[in-house]
C-alpha cells in the first residue's frame, strides 16, 4: 500500500494502547525537510512537464502524450499525499478518520492507476510499431481518453469496495473518531486485505503479460533494422522497469521488516529511508525517462523554460529602464 507512517503508532479505535516511538524535535525537523524539499522539486518538474502538455497542440492531439501526462499527473498525485500525510503525521499525529479515508482512497486508485498507465503506454509502441498503418485508426485521442477512463473505473472498482465493507462493519462514531492514517487502520475488515492482495496480484500479472508479449513482438519487428522499432523496444524495457519500482509498494512491509530485523535499533531511519526509496524517488522516473528523453518534448520544454526566462529579463529591463 502507498501510504504508510514514520513512526509505530496506531489507534484503531479499539481503546487498544501501544507505544509511540517518535524522532527528536531535531531529527523530526530534518527528515520533513528533505521530504518536503524533494517533493515541491519532484512536482515542480512535473508541473512544468503539465504546463508544456497543456501549452502545445502537438501534444494533446498525440495519444502517446495524453498517456505520458496522466502517468505524470498520477506520479504528482501520490507525491503530494505521500508527503502531507507524513507531514501531518509529525505535527498532529493522528488524523480524522473521514479525511483519512479520502486520502487513503485517492492514493489507493493512483497507485493501481501507474502499472495500467504503462501497460497501455506498452500497447500504444506496440501498435505503432507493429501495425504503423492502422496506428492512427486504433490510438485516437478519443479512445485514448476512453481508455484513461476506464483504468480509473478498473482502479475505482477495485478500491471502492473497502469503503463501503467499511460502512457496513463500522459503527458512526468510529468515522468520527481519529487514527493514525494507515490503511489497516481504516480498513479493518480481515477479508479487506486479502482482497487487496489478490487484486494486486491480478493487475500485475496482467500487466507483466502485456509488456512482456508487446516488447517480443516489438523485438521481433526491431531485427529488421528499423530505428523507431530499436527505439520502441527500448521504450518498452524502461516500462518494465518502472513496474518493477510500481511493485517496490507492495513489498514495503517484508523490506521494513527485514531491514528492521537486521538493524533493530534503527527503525526510525529504516522506516524514513525505505519510504523515501519507495514512495518518493521513484517519481523522479517518469520526468527522466520520457519528459527528457523524448526529443520532440524536449524541444517544446527547453522552448518554454528560456522564453519565459527571456521574457522575465527583459520584463526587468523595461522596469529599470522605465521605473514610472
Amino acid at each position: 500500500m502507498f501510504l504508510h507512517r514514520l513512526m509505530n503508532f496506531s489507534n484503531t479505535g479499539r481503546n487498544v494502547t501501544t507505544l509511540v516511538v517518535r524522532d527528536t524535535l531535531q531529527t523530526a525537523i530534518i527528515k520533513n525537510v528533505i521530504t518536503v524539499v524533494l517533493c515541491i522539486s519532484i512536482n515542480y518538474i512535473n508541473s512544468t512537464l503539465v504546463h508544456t502538455f497543456t501549452k502545445h497542440q502537438v501534444f494533446n492531439m498525440n495519444p502517446r502524450y495524453i498517456l505520458y501526462i496522466h502517468l505524470v499527473i498520477n506520479d504528482i498525485i501520490l507525491l503530494t499525499l505521500f508527503t502531507l500525510v507524513q507531514v501531518l503525521s509529525y505535527i498532529v499525529f493522528t488524523l480524522n478518520v473521514s479525511l483519512c479515508i479520502v486520502l487513503l482512497l485517492m492514493a489507493m486508485c493512483a497507485s493501481i492507476n501507474n502499472p495500467l498507465t504503462l501497460a497501455v503506454m506498452a500497447v500504444e509502441c506496440y501498435v505503432a510499431i507493429c501495425f504503423p498503418l492502422r496506428h492512427s485508426r486504433i490510438c485516437t485521442v478519443k479512445k485514448t481518453y476512453a481508455v484513461i477512463g476506464v483504468i480509473w473505473m478498473l482502479s475505482s472498482l477495485s478500491v471502492f469496495p473497502d469503503l463501503f465493507v467499511s460502512l457496513a462493519t463500522e459503527s458512526m462514531e468510529f468515522f468520527h473518531s481519529r487514527v493514525f492514517c494507515l490503511p489497516t487502520n481504516i480498513f479493518r475488515h480481515p477479508y479487506l486485505k486479502e482482497k487487496r492482495d489478490i487484486v494486486n496480484q491480478v493487475f500485475l500479472v496482467s500487466v507483466w503479460i502485456i509488456l512482456f508479449y508487446t516488447y517480443f513482438r516489438i523485438l521481433a519487428t526491431a531485427k529488421a533494422a528499423a530505428t523507431s522499432a530499436k527505439k520502441a523496444r527500448n521504450t518498452v524495457l524502461l516500462h518494465g522497469f518502472q513496474l518493477l519500482l510500481c511493485m517496490l509498494t507492495y513489498v514495503y512491509n517484508l523490506t521494513l521488516d527485514g531491514l528492521i530485523l537486521l538493524f533493530p535499533k534503527g527503525v526510525l531511519a529504516i522506516r524514513f529511508a525505505v519510504s523515501i526509496f519507495i514512495h518518493v524517488l521513484p517519481r523522479l522516473i517518469s520526468p527522466v525517462v520520457y519528459g527528457l528523453r523524448d526529443k520532440t518534448f524536449r524541444k517544446y520544454l527547453k522552448n518554454d523554460l528560456f522564453c519565459s526566462t527571456c521574457a522575465d529579463t527583459k520584463q526587468h529591463k523595461r522596469q529599470k529602464t522605465n521605473p514610472l
